[in-house]
């Protein structure tokens, strides 16, 4: 990981087993923006899973991944 200060509830929400579902559970109470922050740096890391339980490959499909959990994957009227 990069050398740069972390949040602490990003940090915490990192602390987590490589298992189906255990990350999403801690990012549950992040602000939107951490949400996506947190989800990125688990591709990178390489625990970020999909729904079907498959590892993530594609950094565009992390991205969706971190949009959808904050809500902002919807259009705005």
């Amino acid at each position: 990981m990069d050398k740069e200060k972390l949040k602490p509830a990003i940090k915490k929400a990192m602390k987590h087993a490589d298992k189906l579902g255990a990350g999403a559970a801690k990012r549950k109470a992040l602000k939107p923006k951490d949400k996506v922050e947190t989800v990125v740096r688990e591709f990178e890391r390489g625990t970020l899973r999909s729904g079907s339980g498959k590892k993530v490959t594609d950094k565009s499909k992390a991205l969706a991944i971190g949009y959808s959990e904050a809500g902002k994957s919807r259009n705005k009227k």
